[in-house]
């Protein structure tokens, strides 16, 4: 068993805390991260500066890669996703008009599966419930230091009291707007940055999905995408400008829009129905080079961000989990810190690949200020050779699975 350390001590008033992992932020990458580490016999503390309630009344994505899966399932966060998750094999391309279909199982063997993240980051909580381990929620001024020397730590206040947490380590699992990123010396970091020209407009609502059930629509009046959460509730989402505004969408106003872009028989198919949550997100890429600083490492959305069209965010942050548990495991186990020094090419190299393929996906379905004839005649083209050649076929089968880890 590998020795761990923590406890509470005194030190000029100030509680004084003492991890191994000191991990920021408990979305699903804390939170698997944690749980991945402490079945690893390595201690950690998850600190956040939002509620629990904050957390999960988030809705974020719903698609995971056959390598996310089986990622969650070693962290022993399997049982309600095997029952209630629902697989997928079929990714739906529609243009002119017309429902496509690739065969993603045909080609790799492998299927997606539809889980809500609100119900992964669930499971994640209860299970370090069940494990008492540490977790703070609503924890103010968290900030990391000292992270580019050999002892750590983070400073917070707990429940309006100064407390010091050392570690080994710190995690920044606190996504694009947290405090792990933005405390690097701005020499130490280059940043990637693409913004597109468009958002989405998304609408959550109890109905059941249209019969195709993930289905990506290239349309003259611009893009649409038919998910799902489960049997009974949808996730839908149609192109729009960037400064568009949600009372200009209100419910009827966005099933007219949503179904005049589908092809004729799978708008016939679609149940409306009130919203659950309506949002709009602004889609763009984002990359920071590197990922690691000294004993601080970024993971998910701190690190990097891709528009939604390829179902990638969530993903690309289990695949930094995974790289960065096996680096720790490494460290603890073996005393070796050469997973730890190649986490940030190993993270960045899949990331990038990701970051490629949703970049690919959202010049190929959505329409720019500037498409014209020329550029939606290319567009159609594209998806026809797609669709025609088993090697183009199977190229976005493969990307869309996930690229191994």
């Amino acid at each position: 068993m590998i020795s761990k350390s923590c406890g509470l001590a005194g030190k000029g008033g100030k509680p004084v805390l003492r991890t191994q992992v000191a991990i920021i932020g408990s979305g699903p990458s804390g939170l698997l991260l944690g749980q991945l580490l402490h079945r690893s016999g390595i201690d950690n503390i998850i600190l956040d500066r939002v509620s629990k309630d904050h957390i999960l009344g988030r809705v974020r994505a719903g698609v995971l890669e056959d390598g996310s899966v089986r990622e969650l399932q070693a962290a022993g966060a399997g049982g309600r996703m095997a029952a209630e998750g629902i697989p997928h094999n079929e990714l739906n391309l529609a243009f002119a008009g017309r429902r496509h279909f690739i065969d993603l199982k045909a080609h790799t063997g492998k299927d997606v599966l539809f889980y809500g993240q609100v119900e992964l980051t669930r499971d994640l909580m209860a299970l370090r419930e069940a494990a008492g381990l540490t977790t703070y929620y609503s924890a103010d001024n968290v900030r990391p230091h000292d992270f580019d020397g050999d002892r750590p730590y983070v400073s917070c206040d707990i429940e309006g009291i100064e407390t010091r947490i050392d570690c080994d380590f710190i995690a920044g699992c606190d996504g694009q707007h947290g405090i792990c990123r933005q405390t690097v010396p701005a020499a130490a970091i280059t940043v990637f940055e693409k913004v597109y020209p468009f958002g989405w407009v998304g609408i959550l609502a109890d109905v059941p999905p249209v019969s195709v059930g993930l289905m990506y629509v290239n349309h003259e009046r611009g893009f649409a995408l038919c998910s799902l959460r489960s049997p009974t509730r949808s996730r839908y989402f149609i192109q729009c400008n960037t400064d568009e505004r949600l009372e200009n969408w209100p419910d009827q106003a966005f099933w007219d829009e949503f179904r005049r872009r589908l092809p004729e028989e799978t708008a016939a198919e679609v149940t409306t129905g009130p919203s659950l949550e309506k949002s709009i997100t602004p889609l763009r890429s984002f990359v920071a080079e590197p990922i690691r600083f000294g004993r601080m490492f970024l993971v998910g959305d701190a690190a990097h961000i891709v528009p939604p069209t390829g179902a990638k965010g969530l993903n690309l942050a289990i695949s930094d989990v995974h790289y960065l548990h096996q680096a720790l495991l490494e460290f603890y186990g073996e005393g070796s810190s050469a997973g730890l020094d190649a986490y940030s090419q190993k993270a960045l190299s899949r990331a990038w690949k990701a970051v490629r393929f949703s970049w690919w996906m959202t010049n190929l379905m959505h329409r720019f200020p500037d498409t014209g004839p020329f550029e939606q005649r290319m567009q159609e083209t594209e998806l026809a050779y797609v669709l025609e050649s088993r090697n183009a076929a199977a190229a976005v089968a493969e990307n869309y699975i996930g690229l191994p880890y």
